[in-house]
């Protein structure tokens, strides 16, 4: 091997080989570096995702109610002024309905606490099935709902919440709500509209059979 080549150039050619393994090794470990910082940004980009849902997940559940899954009334509120202002933008109608659980406080005393948690499921269960899906349920208060319904008139919402209350009849236990219609006047702001809310619900008790509380 080599008969006949001087052998300086036998060296330099070894040296080129081993300068060309020593590229390709460097190369080697350059592509392995880069496959690593890919996974590791993969990873990152994954775990960056998996913070967003978490934090999504806890803003869910700081701003909704644990039993009935209806907004608490902070954020329900924030809610609340966001479907003003776009029922303005869009000149549109929006009723406010201030809803009362009947007999709450009774059931609570007579048959537990147990059973006043599902009724107030039920309430609410019933709620989200027969308003839309993009109405406003607000928890206001131990028994007490807020619900913003746009796009309907008075009376079309008063059927809906007729509708509510007949299927309560025959759920598994029956229960009722008392209902207070009010809708946006041009100048109202979020505590006017459920002040004259929760004043229709006293006078549709005064009307009704159901005991003032």
């Amino acid at each position: 091997m080599g008969a006949g080549i001087p052998a300086d150039a036998l060296r330099h050619s070894a040296l080129v080989r081993r300068e060309a393994a020593a590229d390709r090794g460097e190369a080697s470990r350059d592509r392995q570096a880069e496959t690593g910082e890919r996974t590791e940004a993969a990873l990152d980009r994954n775990n960056a995702r998996a913070d967003r849902s978490a934090s999504a997940r806890e803003r869910e559940a700081s701003s909704h109610d644990a039993l009935t899954g209806a907004y608490l009334r902070g954020a329900g509120l924030v809610e609340l002024e966001r479907d003003i202002a776009r029922a303005r933008r869009t000149q549109q109608s929006l009723v406010l309905a201030f809803v009362d659980v009947d007999g709450l406080k009774e059931v609570n005393d007579s048959r537990g606490h147990a059973a006043g948690d599902r009724m107030l499921l039920e309430v609410a269960k019933t709620l989200g099935a027969k308003l839309r899906p993009y109405d406003l349920i607000v928890r206001f208060g131990g028994d007490e709902f807020v619900c913003a319904i746009s796009r309907l008139t008075m009376a079309e919402a008063g059927k809906r919440f007729a509708l509510i209350n007949a299927a309560l009849a025959e759920a598994p236990e029956p229960g009722s709500i008392t209902i207070g219609l009010t809708e946006l006047q041009p100048h109202d702001s979020p505590e006017e509209l459920l002040a004259r809310a929760d004043a229709e619900l006293y006078r549709e008790r005064q009307r009704g059979n159901t005991p003032l509380r």
